[in-house]
């Protein structure tokens, strides 16, 4: 596995071995953090070139892990128009070009380990959230102003919490709330002794709040249609999702485009015209090894999904 301090990059071998039979000669790495996707890709493949996005300053001031990277500070939702101009330079036209697209979604190892970022309940830090440290949103706006339905429905639509009003009612009443130990210790007091017990319940409040700040689930459906629609045929998307709802995305949009004709079994000849345009070389997504779990414990819930395109 390739090892890399800002950013312990997930399912490295799994990533290249997919890739394999494309042979890629120009990918995309749609979430860049600490390179080690890219270097391990760069590894494999003599003579490959990535253009590397990531939205987090933090990345970017980093620089490209080599020569043949090309580095874009940028949020994956403008993925239509970064891949439009790489192709525009690479073929003079709007011709799909890239033999690959990368995302390994989610927080990075560095900023979970940032205190100043505000990404993990397990310390103390300002309550922020913001990838892109630009952006107008943080999580102080919504835990300290939002009303109690609005912080109640992203805790249940975002954090998938069955408690989420009774959570929700006693952030509004804590407030003010000055850092993320408070907001992970409100949070805990809400919930009965029993469900604390079984899991900290300010992994899910701050899991849905980092969603609403970031518009997580938005931005992967942009991306994911980018990348499928720039994608060359008989090249790859792979996609590293880590909990349920970021999955069933990427699920969902692999299945419809796998679907062909969608007439009535009786039907003598096809008169819907529906063509698939991927197809799933590995149907069911791939998991950790136990190996990999066991050095990187946050590599557990990650799930690997690989669609290849079709078409001449």
């Amino acid at each position: 596995m390739v090892q890399n301090q800002y950013h312990e990059p997930v399912m490295v071998s799994e990533v290249v071995e997919l890739m394999r039979p494309v042979s890629p000669r120009l990918m995309v790495d749609a979430t860049y953090g600490g390179g080690g996707h890219t270097r391990a890709l760069l590894e494999a493949f003599p003579g490959l070139e990535i253009v590397a996005i990531d939205q987090d300053p933090d990345a970017i001031a980093r620089g490209p892990v080599a020569p043949a990277v090309r580095l874009i500070q940028a949020n994956f939702a403008s993925l239509d128009q970064i891949a439009a101009e790489i192709c525009r330079e690479v073929t003079s036209d709007d011709t799909s070009c890239i033999d690959g697209f990368l995302f390994d979604i989610g927080v990075s190892s560095h900023q979970l380990d940032e205190p100043e970022r505000g990404f993990s309940y397990r310390r103390r830090g300002p309550i922020d959230m913001r990838m892109d440290r630009d952006a107008e949103l943080g999580a102080d706006t919504i835990v300290n102003e939002w009303p109690v339905d609005d912080i109640a429905d992203i805790l249940w639509r975002y954090g998938e919490e069955r408690l989420a009003r009774r959570i929700a009612r006693a952030i509004v009443a804590a407030r003010p709330i000055v850092d993320t130990t408070q907001l992970a210790e409100t949070a805990a007091a809400a919930v009965p002794a029993a469900v604390r017990r079984r899991k900290h319940p300010a992994k899910k409040v701050f899991q849905a709040i980092r969603i609403a700040v970031n518009n997580e689930l938005g931005s992967l459906e942009l991306g994911l249609e980018a990348a499928i629609r720039w994608t060359r045929p008989g090249g790859r998307v792979l996609v590293i999702s880590y909990h349920s709802l970021e999955d069933r995305i990427v699920k969902r949009r692999f299945a419809a485009g796998t679907a062909g004709c969608e007439c009535p079994p009786d039907f003598p000849v096809c008169t819907c015209g529906r063509v698939a345009d991927l197809r799933l070389p590995v149907r069911k997504p791939l998991r950790p090894k136990e190996a990999e779990i066991a050095a990187n414990p946050r590599a557990r819930s990650a799930r690997l999904r690989v669609v290849e395109k079709v078409g001449s």
